[in-house]
């Protein structure tokens, strides 16, 4: 059973720490986020994300890459094709994937929300190893934190954003945490 330590660290995952996070202004952490991410895009399977997240993207690497603004982001979970998590903030820490966001009334969701992204596109379905680790890891973060949300990025960045996308399958994801296990 997936458990968060007193750092914020998920057990059981590859952790790959991001140099871009800083301190949360409070400890409310209510909100998760979920998103969807590939680099290139529709492309899957490579280390494009991670590189990413951690500032060792080689912007020569892809033509894409150097359509990517400059600018550190990072998440503080991923979850690959094959359901591999990788951690890369603790979620004691805000890590910055929510840009401009509001969710009820409040902006800044970096501030209050844990950001999962799941490898993949607007135009593809995630896979079932994919809603298996979400659910894991949902249950998880519901565990050990003041969880009273979950939303897409799409829902607190209307306009600008459109992930996780119409191929996330929404009731499939929230029917799995009102499920006796």
């Amino acid at each position: 059973m997936m458990q968060i330590d007193q750092q914020g660290w998920l057990t059981d995952c590859e952790h790959l720490p991001s140099p871009n996070f800083d301190k949360r202004e409070t400890g409310d952490i209510s909100l998760l986020v979920i998103h969807n991410i590939s680099l290139p895009p529709d492309e899957f399977g490579g280390d494009g994300v991670q590189r990413l997240f951690t500032n060792t993207l080689d912007r020569n690497a892809h033509p894409y890459y150097q359509t990517i603004p400059e600018g550190r982001v990072s998440s503080h979970f991923y979850i690959r094709r094959d359901g591999q998590l990788i951690q890369f903030v603790s979620v004691l820490q805000r890590a910055w994937h929510a840009g401009l966001s509001i969710w009820q009334g409040r902006s800044r969701c970096n501030d209050f929300a844990v950001g999962i992204e799941l490898e993949g596109s607007d135009n593809v379905p995630f896979t079932d190893a994919q809603y298996d680790a979400l659910h894991q890891l949902t249950i998880a973060l519901h565990t050990a934190l003041p969880i009273r949300g979950i939303t897409g990025h799409s829902d607190i960045a209307p306009g600008r954003k459109t992930d996780p996308g119409p191929c996330f399958d929404w009731l499939r994801y929230l029917t799995t945490l009102t499920e006796p296990s």
